[in-house]
């Protein structure tokens, strides 16, 4: 696992005061990155989060879980990660995705691909410095502040193979939401590898990083471990994915779309989450008890197809997500190399 990272994905469902007490534990227990979930109808605002984060940390990576180009104007996106790297240098990772919750509890569509890798292409030149035709109004806009040549990494969020092949065309990582069974990131790894190629390159010549987003609950009781983390499990389930899933789960899937909720959007024990099997949870998410957690993540991180896991704690209640974080920070420097 030499080289892997770990991340934390937190959705702000608590008030900011108590999300920096979480971004910053993480910190100090060994995560290298926060990413912080952007759904305006359901969670905190996670520009303001970011902004506070970067006063009260000194060295963790701060990243959008992801952001989208459907609620948010392309220049006041680029204004909020300029004015970031004022505080934190480098240490910032630009995550974005088509639009999920944040765009359907708005009764909107997602992005189509062709305007997200367009709205990639204007993020980097406006945060780089310079001036380009507004795609809106043809005008030509610029930030007055933004320094010439500032880059701020990229990284798609991808499910479903067009999207994988998007980010692996434009991307400088993903955030990669396929689950946990090898097979299935294989596979994933592939459709970003065909993205990469179809720039002419291949994701080792770009130093492109897979980022391996799942879910994770940890109990002494593991039944009730895997039950805290179907409903994100549902969310994974309900878009298409860069692999076929046979009959019996195809099933679940037509239920979960059935029952989808955005307004408990990964939220434990809703109704779409209670259509997940137990067998189907172990593929794609992290969760059991602190032995079984440590053995799934010690597979994980051993795989050799990512380059960071990112783990998003799941809980009865979410004021326990501090529990979780710090398990996981006992956990990750006693797996072997």
């Amino acid at each position: 696992m030499s080289g892997v990272k770990f991340g934390v994905g937190l959705f702000p469902t608590e008030p900011l005061p108590r999300m920096l007490e979480l971004i910053k534990l993480a910190e100090d227990v060994g995560f290298t990155c926060a990413y912080i979930g952007d759904s305006q109808m359901i969670w905190r605002e996670p520009y303001v989060l970011l902004g506070a984060a970067a006063m009260v940390t000194k060295h963790i990576t701060l990243a959008t879980g992801v952001t989208n180009p459907i609620t948010r104007d392309l220049g006041v996106i680029a204004a909020g990660w300029v004015s970031l790297r004022e505080m934190v240098g480098d240490r910032l990772l630009l995550g974005i995705g088509s639009g999920d919750s944040s765009v359907e509890t708005l009764g909107k569509k997602p992005s189509t691909l062709a305007n997200l890798e367009k709205s990639i292409g204007i993020l980097r030149d406006l945060i780089g410095g310079r001036t380009i035709a507004s795609p809106e109004t043809n005008a030509s806009i610029r930030l007055t502040y933004a320094k010439e040549g500032t880059y701020i990494p990229v990284y798609p969020a991808v499910s479903s193979p067009k999207i994988h092949r998007l980010a692996g065309k434009v991307g400088d990582g993903a955030i990669v939401l396929v689950g946990v069974d090898p097979n299935f990131l294989k596979a994933s790894r592939e459709a970003l590898e065909a993205g990469a190629g179809e720039a002419g390159t291949t994701l080792k010549a770009k130093k492109f990083r897979v980022v391996c987003w799942t879910p994770i609950s940890i109990l002494d009781d593991g039944k009730a471990a895997r039950g805290a983390v179907k409903a994100h499990v549902s969310r994974i389930l309900k878009r298409k994915l860069p692999f076929e899933l046979d009959a019996a789960t195809m099933e679940v899937v037509e239920k979960i779309r059935k029952q989808y909720e955005y307004y408990e959007h990964m939220v434990v024990g809703t109704a779409h989450g209670d259509a997940v099997p137990d067998e189907l949870v172990e593929r794609f998410a992290i969760a059991g008890t602190p032995d079984e957690a440590r053995e799934q993540l010690q597979r994980l991180a051993s795989s050799g197809l990512v380059d960071e896991i990112a783990l998003i704690p799941h809980t009865q209640d979410p004021k326990d997500r501090d529990r979780v974080i710090r398990i996981v920070g006992d956990i990750i420097p006693k797996l072997k190399n």
